[in-house]
Protein backbone atom coordinates (compact mmCIF):
# COMPACT_ATOMS: atom_id res chain seq x y z
CA UNK A 1 0.00 0.00 0.00
CA UNK A 2 3.06 2.39 0.92
CA UNK A 3 4.38 1.97 -3.04
CA UNK A 4 0.66 2.61 -4.21
CA UNK A 5 0.60 6.04 -2.18
CA UNK A 6 4.16 7.19 -3.09
CA UNK A 7 2.99 6.37 -7.08
CA UNK A 8 0.05 7.91 -6.89
CA UNK A 9 2.09 11.48 -5.31
CA UNK A 10 4.58 10.83 -8.20
CA UNK A 11 1.85 10.80 -11.05
CA UNK A 12 0.10 13.99 -9.00
CA UNK A 13 3.83 16.12 -8.62
CA UNK A 14 6.12 14.71 -11.77
CA UNK A 15 3.71 14.66 -14.11
CA UNK A 16 0.30 16.48 -13.39
CA UNK A 17 2.01 19.27 -12.00
CA UNK A 18 5.18 19.10 -13.44
CA UNK A 19 7.44 19.10 -11.08
CA UNK A 20 10.62 18.32 -12.23
CA UNK A 21 12.42 19.51 -8.90
CA UNK A 22 10.21 15.67 -7.38
CA UNK A 23 11.89 13.57 -9.78
CA UNK A 24 14.30 12.61 -7.42
CA UNK A 25 12.20 11.95 -4.56
CA UNK A 26 10.19 9.69 -6.52
CA UNK A 27 12.32 7.97 -8.94
CA UNK A 28 15.11 5.89 -8.39
CA UNK A 29 18.89 7.05 -10.07
CA UNK A 30 18.32 3.96 -12.34
CA UNK A 31 14.65 3.69 -14.04
CA UNK A 32 14.29 1.20 -16.68
CA UNK A 33 11.48 1.24 -19.35
CA UNK A 34 10.97 -2.52 -19.96
CA UNK A 35 8.34 -2.69 -22.51
CA UNK A 36 6.48 0.67 -23.97
CA UNK A 37 5.44 -0.09 -27.43
CA UNK A 38 6.23 2.97 -29.47
CA UNK A 39 8.08 4.82 -26.64
CA UNK A 40 11.43 6.08 -28.12
CA UNK A 41 13.20 5.23 -24.44
CA UNK A 42 11.83 1.37 -24.16
CA UNK A 43 14.75 -0.89 -23.18
CA UNK A 44 16.54 1.96 -21.90
CA UNK A 45 17.60 2.76 -18.37
CA UNK A 46 17.67 6.20 -17.46
CA UNK A 47 19.18 8.41 -15.12
CA UNK A 48 17.50 11.40 -13.37
CA UNK A 49 18.38 13.79 -16.51
CA UNK A 50 17.46 11.69 -19.30
CA UNK A 51 13.94 10.64 -17.22
CA UNK A 52 13.58 14.66 -17.29
CA UNK A 53 14.44 14.91 -20.94
CA UNK A 54 11.68 11.98 -21.71
CA UNK A 55 9.48 14.04 -19.41
CA UNK A 56 9.95 16.89 -21.84
CA UNK A 57 8.99 15.10 -24.56
CA UNK A 58 6.06 14.60 -23.53
CA UNK A 59 5.37 18.23 -22.49
CA UNK A 60 6.46 20.09 -25.40
CA UNK A 61 3.77 17.69 -27.57
CA UNK A 62 0.88 18.17 -24.70
CA UNK A 63 1.54 20.93 -22.21
CA UNK A 64 -1.46 20.15 -20.56
CA UNK A 65 -1.38 16.70 -20.49
CA UNK A 66 -3.06 15.22 -17.32
CA UNK A 67 -3.42 11.67 -15.95
CA UNK A 68 -6.28 10.56 -14.17
CA UNK A 69 -6.08 7.18 -12.31
CA UNK A 70 -9.13 4.90 -12.61
CA UNK A 71 -7.65 2.18 -10.61
CA UNK A 72 -4.15 0.90 -8.89
CA UNK A 73 -3.41 -2.42 -7.39
CA UNK A 74 -0.63 -3.23 -4.77
CA UNK A 75 1.50 -5.79 -5.28
CA UNK A 76 4.83 -6.06 -3.36
CA UNK A 77 7.10 -3.93 -5.38
CA UNK A 78 5.00 -3.44 -8.27
CA UNK A 79 1.85 -1.16 -8.50
CA UNK A 80 -0.46 -1.29 -11.57
CA UNK A 81 -2.44 1.06 -12.53
CA UNK A 82 -4.80 2.31 -15.55
CA UNK A 83 -5.46 5.60 -16.32
CA UNK A 84 -7.06 8.03 -18.57
CA UNK A 85 -4.69 10.52 -20.30
CA UNK A 86 -6.34 14.40 -21.96
CA UNK A 87 -4.20 16.86 -23.37
CA UNK A 88 -4.01 19.64 -26.23
CA UNK A 89 -1.37 18.85 -28.92
CA UNK A 90 0.22 22.18 -28.95
CA UNK A 91 3.71 21.15 -29.96
CA UNK A 92 5.47 18.91 -32.20
CA UNK A 93 5.20 15.04 -32.14
CA UNK A 94 7.90 14.06 -34.15
CA UNK A 95 7.76 15.16 -37.75
CA UNK A 96 3.85 15.90 -37.15
CA UNK A 97 3.14 19.65 -36.87
CA UNK A 98 0.73 20.51 -33.83
CA UNK A 99 -2.86 20.44 -34.12
CA UNK A 100 -4.11 22.27 -30.85
CA UNK A 101 -6.60 19.10 -30.42
CA UNK A 102 -7.56 17.65 -27.72
CA UNK A 103 -7.05 14.23 -26.91
CA UNK A 104 -8.35 11.44 -24.44
CA UNK A 105 -7.22 7.91 -24.58
CA UNK A 106 -6.85 5.14 -21.87
CA UNK A 107 -4.14 2.93 -20.92
CA UNK A 108 -1.91 0.19 -18.48
CA UNK A 109 1.37 0.40 -16.87
CA UNK A 110 2.57 -1.83 -14.17
CA UNK A 111 5.22 0.45 -12.08
CA UNK A 112 8.33 -1.18 -10.90
CA UNK A 113 9.66 -0.07 -7.21
CA UNK A 114 13.10 -0.46 -5.80
CA UNK A 115 13.46 0.94 -2.08
CA UNK A 116 10.40 3.34 -2.31
CA UNK A 117 11.29 4.72 -5.70
CA UNK A 118 9.97 4.21 -8.78
CA UNK A 119 12.71 2.53 -10.66
CA UNK A 120 10.54 1.25 -14.01
CA UNK A 121 7.72 0.52 -15.85
CA UNK A 122 5.93 -1.81 -18.62
CA UNK A 123 3.14 0.33 -20.38
CA UNK A 124 0.10 -0.34 -22.74
CA UNK A 125 -1.84 2.36 -24.09
CA UNK A 126 -4.08 3.23 -27.18
CA UNK A 127 -1.60 5.44 -29.45
CA UNK A 128 -3.94 4.77 -32.48
CA UNK A 129 -7.34 6.14 -30.67
CA UNK A 130 -4.83 9.36 -29.92
CA UNK A 131 -3.30 9.14 -34.30
CA UNK A 132 -6.69 9.34 -35.17
CA UNK A 133 -7.97 12.21 -32.54
CA UNK A 134 -5.02 14.44 -33.37
CA UNK A 135 -6.45 13.95 -37.65
CA UNK A 136 -3.13 11.51 -38.44
CA UNK A 137 -5.27 8.85 -39.31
Amino acid sequence: MKNELILKDFIQKVWNEKKNDAIAEFVHPDYTIHIDTGDPWEGMTLNHQAFEIRLRHSFDSFPDIHFAIQTAISDGDYVVITWTMTGTNSGKIGDFPPTNKSIETMGATIYHFNNGKVCGHSQVFDRTTVMRQLGFM
